[in-house]
């Protein structure tokens, strides 16, 4: 019976309930999917019927159905689009302070506490605008925004209006954005143009006109648009163009004023007057045919245009205020998110004196020198050997072009290269009288060959250095390969790095010979390891920053890099040497000072497209480029002519009053007198003035020193709990400052010496 009926048999009625469940299962599903099925065709044949009665046909349904049809299919993917770039757009209002977002103001100091300029904003939004003249307004609504006070946000009808202008003249000669839109640019998007940015500033602005008034966002307006010069605002461009505030402006200045709105680059009149006058008397106009003014009332103004302050400084070291002010940048975005602060004061490395006898030699020697080499454009960089720049000359003149060939531009340096292709050599067991051969040598189909031609044979290390030959620097790359070139390369790269140059540097067979390309700033203050007995050092242009209330937050001696030990001591004095030797009596001689050793190496690329020397003293490093922006060949300019007399002209001037040191591993005592300068003197009126005496470099530590001590003290006695005047201190720790104090004041004055 088991056998006729097994699931029947003990302990398999589990089985059974699950197979009945399963089997149910099944036909409820199945059912369900039935039914729905029918009550889907009944609705349907329903919602049909219902539908017929509202049937178009003939000629309403082509020209009134189906466009609406369309049109409401593409205006729901529009609305979908449009959604999504409206997400984007908002996300740019996170920020809850974004009304009081400010950008970086910063003043510069030089190495003395003078000022030596500013970088970043120039803002005031302190004037109400009820106080603004009604001509200023009236300017500045009649040029950007006519029907401000009539639309939503975007002005529909201008920029239709702006629309047709632009396909009648086949490009973009007329904005139709609002003001709205404008400010919306100007607090939260960038000034790229593309169509994403225009969606996100139509978005932006009906946001910012449901969150403000009409006269918040014109106030705003006025107090945010930069407007040329640094300034951002009405007020502070009258500050700066006209010396008053925007309260006095007058008619024809108002104009110029409304008239930056649009390209403040091009109409800044500190820059080209003309365009400013032509732009203001545009403006007019237009306060005329909107009707807000009558002919009659802005002919004083035509007769009589505006005419801005001169705010042209040739003595400013713009160049160097523009580095400094992008590392002080990068500075910022490290500190903590907490700190809000905007305004720094910041004393740099900067000798004023030194910049400007560096811009005038290199303006005198290419003045008279250029046009015989065919030579335009220069580049320098002198640094103290802890890496603090000291002067930096980006380009022969700032306003024609503000491009800094010191820290951007990149240059092949020729056999100034060779230093670091000479340490890794004796890094790796080599000496300066190591005997190698000046003889051909190829890898794959590259034979370099030497300037003058021939090969020498035998010589020491020194002797190749200071005659510069080149074969026996790609010598030197397969030596320290052992025998694998492109390991050697591999090896002089690391140490070049190590030593300073943050620049690429492609692994081609001619790197060895300075085919790698470099900016000044760092290959100038790679050379500084040499001096400082192998150890590399960072260039900077930052010593100190203050907040606006003079709380100190960075000091570069305290926060800053540290020196780092690249070579070792005794490649570092070798190198001292052969260097000595190279600049003294190689390819370098011209570059030598009266009295004072020297240290360097000349580069020279080929068809003669880049010239340098870059060399050293016991108290400074210098680096010097001269050549021309569009790379073409100079007059067979080598780095031992022109750089070399341009480094000696500065260094002569930067060592004038200073406390001479001397370069480790080389004897103290001075060279012979050099043979005269084949530099021809600058005229009087043009000469830098005789190098003012300083302070030595222990002298300035200390009253450095001092002033932390006194910041220390005040803060000290300002803090709660402080002792109070003829009463005993809470703890010790403010007599123990007090005493640090005074003993440093009593060791803090120095001999009347120069120093550096």
């Amino acid at each position: 019976m088991r056998d006729l009926y097994p699931d029947q048999e003990p302990g398999k009625e589990w089985q059974r309930k699950l197979k009945r469940f399963l089997l149910d299962s099944d036909a409820r599903v199945d059912s369900f999917i039935f039914q729905a099925g029918r009550w889907s065709r009944e609705l349907y044949e329903r919602f049909s019927m219902f539908m017929d009665r509202f049937h178009v046909g003939g000629w309403r349904r082509w020209l009134l159905v189906e466009p609406a049809s369309e049109a409401a299919t593409l205006g729901m993917a529009g609305m979908v689009v449009m959604l999504a770039l409206a997400m984007s757009a908002f996300q740019e209002t996170a920020d809850d302070d974004w009304l009081k977002k400010s950008e970086l103001a910063v003043v510069f100091l030089d190495r003395y506490g003078n000022e030596a300029g500013s970088r970043g904003i120039r803002h005031n939004d302190s004037v109400p605008l009820d106080e603004f003249p009604d001509h200023l307004i009236k300017s500045t609504l009649a040029t950007e925004d006519r029907r401000f006070y009539e639309h939503f946000g975007i002005d529909l009808a201008g920029t239709f209006r702006a629309m047709l202008v632009n396909v009648r003249a086949g490009g973009v000669s007329q904005g139709g954005s609002s003001i709205s839109q404008q400010l919306a640019k100007n607090l939260f998007l960038t000034n790229e143009r593309t169509i994403e940015r225009k969606v996100k500033e139509a978005f932006l602005a009906i946001w910012l006109e449901s969150r403000l008034t009409k006269n918040e966002i014109l106030k705003l307006y006025l107090d945010r648009a930069y407007l040329g010069g640094g300034a951002f605002g009405v007020d502070a461009a009258a500050q700066f163009y006209f010396n008053k505030s925007a309260r006095d402006v007058t008619l024809a200045e108002a104009a110029m004023l409304a008239g930056l709105f649009k390209a403040p680059a091009k109409f800044a009149p500190h820059i080209n007057l003309p365009a400013a006058r032509g732009r203001a008397s545009v403006v007019l106009d237009n306060l005329v045919e909107a009707g807000m003014m009558s002919e009659g009332q802005v002919f004083g103004a035509r007769r009589n245009p505006a005419t801005s302050l001169d705010r042209r400084d040739d003595r400013a070291p713009s160049y160097f205020l523009d580095w400094a002010f992008d590392e002080m940048k990068k500075l910022v975005s490290t500190f903590p998110k907490s700190m809000t602060e905007r305004v720094f004061l910041v004393r740099t490395s900067l000798d004023s004196s030194l910049q400007y006898a560096a811009d005038m030699a290199v303006e005198n020697l290419l003045r008279q020198y250029g046009r015989d080499y065919h030579a335009s454009q220069a580049a320098v960089v002198i640094a103290d050997l802890d890496g603090s720049v000291r002067a930096m000359v980006g380009g022969r003149d700032y306003s024609a072009s503000q491009f800094n060939r010191a820290t951007d531009a990149l240059r092949q340096p020729g056999s100034s290269f060779k230093p670091y292709v000479y340490a890794t050599a004796l890094e790796h067991g080599m000496k300066p009288t190591s005997i190698v051969v000046d003889g051909p040598v190829c890898i794959g189909n590259w034979c370099p060959h030497n300037y003058s031609g021939g090969y020498a044979g035998s010589m020491t290390l020194t002797q190749a250095l200071t005659r510069s030959i080149n074969t026996i620097a790609v010598k030197l790359s397969i030596t320290v390969g052992n025998g694998e070139a492109k390991a050697g390369r591999l090896k002089i790269v690391q140490k070049a790095r190590a030593m300073g140059l943050r620049t690429p540097l492609g692994d081609t067979p001619s790197l060895p010979i300075g085919a790698a390309e470099v900016n000044v700033l760092d290959h100038t203050v790679a050379f500084a390891a040499f001096p400082n007995a192998g150890k590399a050092v960072t260039p900077h242009a930052l010593l100190e920053v203050r907040t606006g209330n003079g709380d100190v937050i960075w000091r570069f001696d305290r926060d800053g890099p540290k020196p780092r030990q690249v070579l070792r001591t005794q490649v570092a004095l070798d190198m001292n040497f052969m260097l000595n030797k190279a600049a003294e009596e190689g390819t370098g001689r011209r570059a030598m000072l009266n009295g004072i050793r020297i240290a360097g190496k000349t580069g020279t690329t080929n068809a003669y497209r880049d010239a340098w020397f870059v060399g050293f003293t016991g108290n400074l490093v210098g680096g010097v480029w001269i050549g021309n922006d569009d790379y073409s060949s100079s007059n067979r300019m080598t780095g031992g002519s022109l750089p070399a007399m341009t480094w000696q002209a500065i260094m002569t001037y930067a060592h004038q009053g200073i406390e001479i040191k001397p370069i480790p591993g080389i004897a103290p005592n001075p060279p012979t007198p050099a043979t005269p300068r084949q530099v021809a003197a600058a005229p009087a009126s043009e000469a830098p003035a005789p190098r003012p005496t300083v302070l030595t470099q222990r002298g300035s530590e200390v009253l450095i020193r001092i002033e932390h001590l006194m910041d220390d003290a005040s803060r000290a006695l300002s803090a709660p709990g402080a002792a109070k005047p003829g009463q005993p201190a809470a703890s010790s720790g403010a007599s123990h400052r007090s005493d640090a104090l005074a003993s440093t004041a009593r060791g803090a004055t120095p001999n009347v010496v120069r120093g550096n």
